[in-house]
C-alpha cells in the first residue's frame, strides 16, 4: 500500500514517521517552506512510544507530481482545509486513492464527500498531544497515540482491512472502528470542551480537574455537544457520556491540548473549525448552546494568531 501523508505538522509527521519507521511507503505532501525544513532536518520524533529518525523522506508540493497512491491521510489542521481540498481532488482524480482525513470535527467530512464523492472519504480521527519543536521535529508528549478509522462505504473495506494489518508492525495504536461516526463525535465532543477550556483558561488540563467552577464549565460544554450529537442522529449513551467526561481527568497535570499550545505560540487557532462548527449546527437544530458560544467569543480573536 502507497500512503501520501497530506500535511507533516506534528500529527501527520508523527503518523507518517511510525509508518516508515514499519516499512510501509509513505511519502509527504507539504508547503515548499516545510518541504525545505524536511529536506535540511530530516524527520525526527521525540515520543514516549520510541524515538525515530528518518533522514531522507519523499516530499511533494505539486499535486501533479504525485503518482501511484493508494491511500491519502490528511493530517492538516481546519483551517487548511478550504486550501487543500483543491489538491485532495486533484490527486484522488490522478490515482483513485481513498482520503482518510484525521481533522477535529465533523464538518469537513460532508465538505470532502462532495469534493471526491462518498465512496472515497473514511472515517477517521486522532488522539495524541504532540507539537513540533523550531527544528521542526515531533515533541510527543501524551504518553500513548491512538488513530482510528472505520468504513463509510463498502467501496472502502478492502483498504480499511490493508490499514488494519499495520497495526501489529507500528508504534502506535491502530485501530478499526465498526462504529466510527460515533467514535468520531465522541472525540469532537471531548475535543471541543478540552480545547475550548485550556485555551480559553490558557492553562493545563490539571486546572480544569482541580477548580470546581472550571470543571462545571467543561462538563457543560461536553452536556451540549452530546446533545448537538443527539440532534445529528448520534445517541450517546449515560456511561459513553461519563467516559468522556472523566478523560479530562485522566491528563498529567501539565498536560495540555494541542489549541492550547498553539496559542501559546501565537499561531493561528481551530476556534471555527471546533466551535464555530458546533454553534452552525446549533443554528441548524435550533438549539441553544451558551458555554459553546461563550468559549467561542473569547478565543475568536486568536483565530489566526495572536493579535
Amino acid at each position: 500500500m502507497n500512503i501520501l501523508i497530506l500535511g507533516a505538522g506534528a500529527l501527520g509527521a508523527y503518523l507518517g514517521g511510525r509508518l516508515l519507521e514499519a516499512g510501509q511507503d509513505v511519502s509527504f505532501f507539504v508547503r515548499e517552506k516545510r518541504a525545505t525544513q524536511l529536506t535540511s532536518e530530516g524527520l525526527k520524533i521525540h515520543s514516549p512510544e520510541g524515538n525515530f529518525e528518518c533522514r531522507e523522506v519523499t516530499i511533494y508540493t505539486s499535486p501533479d507530481k504525485v503518482r501511484n497512491i493508494d491511500l491519502v491521510i490528511l493530517a492538516v489542521k481546519g483551517y487548511h482545509l478550504d486550501q487543500v481540498i483543491p489538491q485532495v481532488q486533484s490527486i484522488v482524480q490522478q490515482t483513485g486513492a481513498f482520503v482518510l482525513p484525521l481533522l477535529n470535527g465533523m464538518e469537513h467530512m460532508e465538505r470532502l464527500q462532495q469534493a471526491v464523492g462518498k465512496e472515497r472519504v473514511i472515517g477517521g480521527f486522532a488522539s495524541i498531544i504532540a507539537t513540533l519543536n523550531e527544528q521542526g521535529h515531533v515533541e510527543h508528549t501524551s504518553g500513548s497515540s491512538t488513530f482510528k478509522f472505520g468504513v463509510l462505504h463498502d467501496q472502502q473495506t478492502e483498504i480499511c482491512e490493508q490499514l488494519e494489518g499495520l497495526r501489529t508492525q507500528v508504534k502506535t495504536k491502530l485501530v478499526r472502528e465498526e462504529s466510527i461516526l460515533k467514535s468520531m463525535w465522541k472525540k469532537y465532543i471531548f475535543i471541543t470542551a478540552f480545547s475550548g477550556v485550556t485555551s480559553a483558561m490558557q492553562l493545563p488540563s490539571g486546572f480544569i480537574a482541580s477548580t470546581k467552577a472550571t470543571f462545571a464549565v467543561a462538563k457543560r460544554v461536553i452536556h451540549e455537544m452530546t446533545m448537538l450529537a443527539g440532534q445529528e442522529g448520534i445517541i450517546l449513551t449515560d456511561q459513553e457520556v461519563e467516559n468522556v467526561t472523566k478523560t479530562l481527568l485522566g491528563f498529567k497535570k501539565d498536560a495540555t491540548s494541542s489549541m492550547h499550545q498553539d496559542l501559546r505560540k501565537g499561531l493561528p487557532i481551530e476556534v471555527e473549525h471546533l466551535h464555530g462548527g458546533a454553534l452552525r449546527l446549533a443554528g441548524k437544530h435550533h438549539a441553544e448552546v451558551p458555554v459553546i458560544e461563550t468559549l467561542y467569543g473569547i478565543l475568536k480573536p486568536y483565530e489566526n494568531g495572536r493579535p
